[in-house]
């Protein structure tokens, strides 16, 4: 009989060998891996040792399930996203939907956005991004951005309510405004404060951004400020597998 031991073992020479062929090409992006029965057949091992082995190369993100048990190596076409020149001289609050769009159609790629705007109470992260009272009622405009029909990206953006009420920051759907519907409305943004972290998604996430298991998510938090208190903060939550964030700045020797 195999000893847990030596089935752990043999689970990771077969991880090691499909990791291989992923790397080299052999087995190509889209590609279906062997099925079962033939790495059964391949390796001289049992059902549950194969299972455990694809399940280290799903945990890496190397390969997707399929409905019906079949798996594939993860076929995904990135999108390379410039920050800065996304960012200079606009607000994605003012012509996201126009800037992104156009960025995305210039990849060759399809986009699409869903709008949510609602009124809550901070959470204690919000809070402390705005600088205001744990609970105290902010206005979030929450997009969810698709391409080629698949969620890319979940954007969250929250302002306090005493800057937000009665204005088009509580207007359902994509609002473009020139110059920004914050400069518009006597809020404009002097400076921001990005904050990047990559970490694992939360099962919300997963979710909603339907990410294969082992896919780790770019937090992207950008403090929009006023005078001398923040005005906004975004927080974009970015799949790893699907964006190359890109930061371009001057230098002087």
């Amino acid at each position: 009989m195999t000893s847990h031991t030596e089935r752990r073992t043999t689970a990771r020479a077969i991880a090691d060998s499909l990791r291989e062929q992923i790397r080299t090409g052999a087995l190509p992006p889209g590609h279906p891996l062997p099925t079962s029965r033939e790495l059964v057949e391949q390796y001289g091992v049992t059902m549950k040792t194969v299972s455990a082995g694809i399940d280290l190369l799903k945990l890496e993100g190397l390969v997707v399930g399929e409905r019906g048990g079949r798996r594939r190596v993860r076929k995904d076409k990135p999108i390379t996203w410039n920050l800065t020149r996304f960012e200079k001289g606009q607000r994605r609050d003012s012509r996201a939907m126009d800037d992104w769009s156009a960025a995305i159609t210039a990849a060759g790629r399809t986009p699409a956005q869903q709008v949510i705007v609602s009124t809550v109470g901070a959470s204690a992260d919000v809070a402390g991004w705005l600088q205001i009272a744990e609970g105290d009622l902010v206005v979030t405009r929450t997009r969810m951005r698709l391409v080629d029909d698949r969620p890319f990206q979940l954007s969250t953006s929250s302002f306090p309510f005493s800057i937000a009420e009665g204005t088009l920051l509580e207007q359902e759907g994509d609002v473009a405004i020139p110059g920004g519907i914050l400069r518009s409305i006597g809020h404009p943004q002097h400076h921001v404060r990005d904050e990047i972290s990559i970490r694992m998604p939360t099962p919300e996430e997963t979710e909603r951004l339907q990410l294969p298991v082992g896919t780790p998510v770019a937090q992207h938090v950008r403090i929009g400020y006023g005078e001398d208190v923040p005005v906004r903060v975004m927080v974009t939550i970015a799949p790893g597998d699907r964006h190359v964030l890109v930061y371009e700045m001057d230098v002087s020797e």
